[in-house]
């Protein structure tokens, strides 16, 4: 049986303080979470980690494990075999192996303080929370939306044992949420132990790719396209925009890459953000030109005419 180093795993020192370790896991946890991560191997890192900080998140487990290699005699991977007294250490950490199917986790597991804590009642340990992500439309940040997600959470099987299922949730998503926030489902992270209740599932939204649109905080930026005469002459263009249909103003002499900007078309502030007077980001939209295709023969003879009578070289400030 090999040794593990729950340390290593979470890649904090010996002496890290239990916050410590909790933010690392938690950072790691989100890192490589199966609805996350891009890994071929994330199911089996998620699982490592959740082992590790199932050790290590506990002062009692925690204490128990630093008991067998303090002294730095076993590395991860090395041959572990626990001394003869390893029975007779710590205590408090259950008769079984919460679930994990380490060979390692469920040894340290039978060997210390057998199936109850010290008062003969089944150790209780809150279930950790959870962490996903969530892709949302922006359109949702603007007016709130109610969507069915489905989830896969690493739950207990009837034997005790480790496994992912797919969890189908309803998720309320309040109006001016940005990406990065998460939103906090009470309860419906890991399940506890011992009769303790279960940890929490933070969601952290995202907004689905739109190549429309590019999103800076609460400003957003909308690629709109425009004919070269509404951008030379100046014209009233009609644009869909996630608030809804606006009609603005293309000046004369515009080029491509002209930024407008509407003020407080962005995302929104929150309800309560609103009631305290915050206010919400702005919207910029972006001119593209875009040219008619010369496919026919009249649309040629217009190209035609213009390249003689206009003079136009594009080039002019570049020297040539």
């Amino acid at each position: 049986m090999e040794y593990k180093d729950y340390y290593q795993a979470l890649g904090v020192p010996k002496t890290a303080s239990a916050d410590e370790i909790k933010k690392a896991y938690r950072k790691l946890v989100r890192k490589y979470h199966p609805d996350v991560s891009k890994e071929a191997d994330a199911d089996k890192k998620t699982k490592e980690l959740n082992e590790a900080y199932g050790v290590l998140g506990d002062a009692e487990k925690r204490a128990a494990y630093d008991a067998l290699g303090n002294n730095g005699q076993y590395r991860a991977g090395q041959e572990f075999r626990p001394p003869p007294d390893w029975g007779n250490m710590g205590g408090g950490m259950g008769g079984n192996a919460g679930g994990f199917d380490s060979d390692f986790f469920a040894d340290l597991f039978a060997n210390i303080g057998g199936a109850r804590g010290r008062r003969g009642r089944p150790a209780q340990q809150r279930g950790e929370d959870s962490h996903a992500a969530l892709e949302i439309d922006l359109a949702d940040a603007y007016h709130g939306a109610s969507r069915t997600v489905s989830i896969r959470l690493q739950e207990e099987d009837a034997h005790g044992r480790a496994v992912t299922r797919e969890r189908t949730l309803d998720v309320n998503i309040p109006q001016g949420i940005t990406a990065g926030q998460q939103l906090r489902l009470s309860g419906q992270g890991h399940p506890g132990s011992g009769g303790a209740p279960a940890g929490d599932l933070y969601l952290e939204i995202r907004f689905r790719a739109n190549p429309r649109y590019r999103v800076e905080g609460r400003d957003v930026y909308e690629t709109v396209p425009v004919a070269p005469w509404e951008a030379a002459l100046g014209a009233e263009i009609d644009v869909p925009t996630p608030s809804g249909r606006v009609t603005v103003t293309v000046p004369p002499k515009s080029q491509g890459g002209r930024k407008l900007r509407l003020k407080g078309r962005g995302i929104p502030p929150s309800r309560a953000q609103a009631q305290s007077g915050a206010q919400g980001g702005d919207l910029y939209l972006l001119l593209e030109l875009v040219l008619p295709p010369a496919d026919s023969a009249r649309a040629r003879q217009l190209y035609e005419t213009m390249a003689r009578e206009l003079n136009f070289n594009p080039r002019a400030g570049m020297g040539a």
